[in-house]
């Protein structure tokens, strides 16, 4: 990746202070040029922002050249008067509250964030929250201080100008840490077209993808012009220096992951898995009725919203029947009940956390189907078996780590037919991203399961069957699409 650092002033920052292309705003404006056919990223370190200034130009431009700039004209803009930032004023109150009792119980009556890193720890909470709501190297933060409760007078920027040479060195260094990356391979490589982000969390038990395999990943993508970089739940505010998002934990509406896949698509950038897949996929009560609705095979189902309706279940769908909980994922929130006895007693326990319940006709198969579809054609093919003497192909009944069972993979062609069509009209149904569509095979046909936007993908399983053509074809739908987009 190629960073650039734009200054007001030849000697505002030393070119040997930092390991980045230093140049004026001034050379930047007069040579549109520079940097053709590279993507840069640049960080505008200009001493004015305000309208029509030169750096407010020289954001405005990278723009419109491509390169990923960070402040945006659109933040110049909102930090340019008290009454365009205010209705962010109460979530940094509460945040800059929080911090208190570490740092001793007042506040400073100014605060400087740089790349969203405090002066200290007890700074941490505030200045990520901060950075995510105003992404720029250097804020000042004006606080007034009432005892019980502190107030934000004014956020501004900090000029490199106005830095004494302590700041300048703490300034230095969370420059550092905002540009430096992971995964770097020691040997020279060629400058890459474009960066991509994968968001991961190194410490989830059954992540979609192991770091090994986002490894294997990023040495193919190498070789398309591609650099595949790690991020974590903590670098949201940094999500826009990338041109494409691939996220690769566990997805939820309720967590980061959806904050994640909302911020790439505000900025414009390819992103799997994409809001609308999150809330489509991530809810067994909107599957079910999109699938029914375009004809797509489902299990017999009954929705469950209240005690009246285990009747219904029990005499539409016999025992025993599977109980499912709209948001879940890797078989939580999923049960069988074996008799009348066992479903009240379980629906009436998660109707308490959910209006509605998902009750289907059980459907017992050694091993189900997933077929992986992306942008609307099949990708891969594997049977997942189920757990050892268990129902579902993950146990988290077991004691300790969850078991889970082996799996067969096939090449598409060896596939049934009926299941990879069946899968890929379900997917079609959802939208253009990647997803694992899950059927069972009986001799009534086949019936999707669920439609997962978060599909497992590792190597040495998934993409068994096609090889390397897996993570080729996945790399080139981000590609296509920010070619689309003149990016």
């Amino acid at each position: 990746m190629t960073w650039v650092i734009l200054t007001g002033r030849q000697n505002d920052l030393d070119q040997v202070a930092t390991p980045h292309k230093v140049i004026t705003n001034r050379d930047y404006l007069a040579h549109p040029s520079l940097f053709r056919g590279q993507r840069p990223k640049v960080i505008n370190l200009s001493n004015r922002y305000d309208y029509q200034s030169r750096g407010y130009y020289a954001s405005l431009l990278a723009s419109s050249r491509g390169h990923k700039v960070i402040p945006t004209v659109e933040t110049m803009i909102d930090l340019s008067e008290r009454k365009l930032y205010e209705h962010a004023l109460p979530e940094l109150e509460l945040a800059l509250n929080k911090c208190r009792k570490d740092l001793g119980g007042a506040f400073p009556a100014k605060v400087h964030i740089f790349f969203g890193i405090g002066p200290g720890k007890a700074w941490d909470r505030f200045a990520k929250l901060l950075f995510d709501w105003f992404r720029a190297p250097a804020l000042e933060v004006a606080i007034t201080d009432a005892g019980e409760w502190a107030t934000i007078r004014k956020i501004g920027f900090y000029p490199l100008a106005r830095m004494n040479d302590e700041e300048e060195k703490r300034f230095l260094e969370c420059l550092d840490v905002y540009t430096g990356r992971e995964w770097r391979d020691s040997k020279a490589r060629m400058p890459a077209r474009y960066t991509f982000a994968t968001l991961v969390d190194p410490h989830e038990q059954l992540p979609p993808s192991a770091i090994s395999s986002l490894r294997y990943w990023a040495r193919i993508a190498e070789k398309m012009g591609v650099e595949v970089e790690p991020i974590t739940k903590k670098d949201l505010a940094k999500v826009a220096n990338y041109d494409a998002l691939f996220i690769r934990e566990t997805t939820s509406i309720s967590n980061h992951t959806y904050r994640f896949a909302r911020r790439a698509q505000q900025e414009g950038m390819p992103v799997i898995d994409d809001p609308l897949s999150m809330i489509r996929c991530t809810n067994k009560v909107y599957l079910n009725e999109l699938m029914a609705f375009n004809d797509v095979p489902v299990p017999p189902t009954v929705m469950i919203a209240g005690p009246s309706d285990l009747e219904l279940a029990a005499d539409t769908l016999g025992f025993p029947l599977v109980l499912k909980i709209p948001d879940s994922a890797f078989s939580r929130g999923v049960k069988k009940c074996k008799d009348f006895g066992e479903l009240k007693k379980l629906a009436t326990e998660w109707l308490e956390d959910s209006d509605l319940l998902v009750a289907q006709k059980f459907i017992p198969t050694d091993y189900d189907w997933r077929i992986g579809v992306l942008g609307g054609e099949p990708l891969f093919a594997v049977q997942y078996l189920m757990a050892k003497q268990h129902w579902q192909i993950v146990n988290h009944d077991r004691a300790g780590k969850p078991d889970e069972g082996g799996f067969k993979t096939f090449t598409l062609k060896d596939a049934p037919a009926h299941a990879v069509q069946t899968a890929v009209k379900a997917a079609r149904c959802i939208g253009d991203g990647l997803y694992g569509v899950d059927l069972k095979e009986t001799r009534d046909g086949v019936f999707v399961i669920e439609v997962n936007d978060n599909p497992n993908l590792d190597h040495g399983c998934e993409d068994t069957g096609e090889k390397d053509e897996v993570w080729v074809r996945l790399t080139q739908w981000f590609l296509d699409r920010l070619e689309r987009q003149g990016r």
